[in-house]
């Protein structure tokens, strides 16, 4: 192959991202330099935070630059190499972006990692035992500090964020619920995930039914809850919240396309002296050998189930992101792009 085909951000969303916003591109490739690896990329990694990264506006990551390629998590193989530590055929993951190849400089630390993929799908390290993994892991173990008997809440249960938290907070001894949308979702949740119960969303259209229904999935209340959407979701877990209660949170998709977020009950966090807490991962890097540890071991052991919805080549990148923003996956978004 001499040539790379790329989705580039062609301008920035105003409200609702759509599929004009991308624009699908060919450049040729170059010839490498010394100390650079060509990477073919199976897969492509799809997930929320890259919406906020669209935005030029104020937050934890820089803006995704315009006419740039799209930034993301990939996994594929070596194709060609003019480092040492990398030869042709070795599986690698890393920040490729949305393209079908990467040149990437791979004496920089941390931008291409070797895997092993003998009792590991490749696809996993971009989901389970990847950044989705290990986002999971350290919001539920370092934030929300579960222990045995205790009651864990997460939204977005069945996506490759939320799948996690659940089946390590039952590795705990916890009980665990889910919050999810839709039957067939919260049915994957409690029976092939196992946890003890999972909220179907969609059912409860108003704060007051939705409340009810975690008293009866919590019926000794929350001790620590994992955030992935807030607006009336976050509203409906603050009463039920136990005193030092614990709030991991990680993403606020309700509010992706710039709009604020209001908060019914912010009193509860005094009355119940709630922790909350905001974190980013990739801030925490010293607890990435932990986490992925456990998770490798537990995916390559089947304790750790988990599932994904996979996009067909380069030029669905656009439509699958779109409808992940919106629930339409199911577990990990990837694109395979071989």
């Amino acid at each position: 192959m001499t040539t790379n085909k790329q989705i580039l951000l062609a301008s920035r969303p105003q409200g609702e991202a759509s599929a004009a916003n991308f624009r699908l591109v060919e450049t040729p490739l170059p010839a490498l330099a010394d100390g650079q690896v060509l990477v073919r990329h199976h897969y492509l990694s799809l997930d929320p935070y890259m919406r906020g990264r669209m935005n030029d506006s104020k937050s934890y990551a820089q803006p995704q630059p315009l006419d740039a390629v799209m930034i993301g998590g990939t996994a594929g193989e070596v194709a060609e190499s003019r480092h040492p530590n990398f030869k042709p055929g070795d599986k690698v993951v890393g920040m490729g972006g949305w393209q079908e190849y990467a040149v990437v400089d791979a004496a920089q630390p941390g931008a291409l990692r070797k895997v092993d993929i003998t009792h590991i799908p490749l696809s996993a390290y971009l989901g389970a035992v990847g950044m989705p993994g290990v986002t999971g892991w350290y919001g539920l173990v370092k934030i929300c500090e579960p222990k045995a008997g205790e009651t864990v809440v997460v939204s977005a249960a069945s996506g490759a964020v939320g799948s996690v938290v659940g089946q390590l907070a039952k590795a705990r001894g916890c009980r665990a619920v889910g919050i999810a949308g839709g039957a067939d979702k919260c049915r994957y949740v409690v029976e092939e995930l196992g946890f003890d119960a999972c909220i179907d969303y969609k059912l409860h259209g108003d704060l007051k039914s939705l409340v009810a229904a975690l008293k009866d999935a919590c019926p000794n209340g929350i001790d620590g809850y994992f955030e992935n959407v807030g607006g009336m979701i976050l509203d409906a877990v603050m009463p039920r919240m136990n005193a030092f209660g614990r709030m991991a949170f990680c993403g606020m998709i309700s509010g992706y396309n710039g709009e604020p977020i209001p908060m019914t009950y912010p009193q509860m966090i005094l009355q119940s002296r709630l922790r909350v807490q905001g974190f980013i991962v990739s801030e925490h890097m010293e607890i990435w050998p932990e986490a992925l540890k456990e998770l490798g071991t537990m995916v390559a052991t089947g304790q750790l189930k988990y599932r994904e919805s996979v996009a067909q080549g380069i030029a669905a990148a656009p439509e699958a992101f779109l409808g992940l923003l919106k629930g339409k996956n199911f577990g990990k978004q990837l694109v395979k792009l071989i």
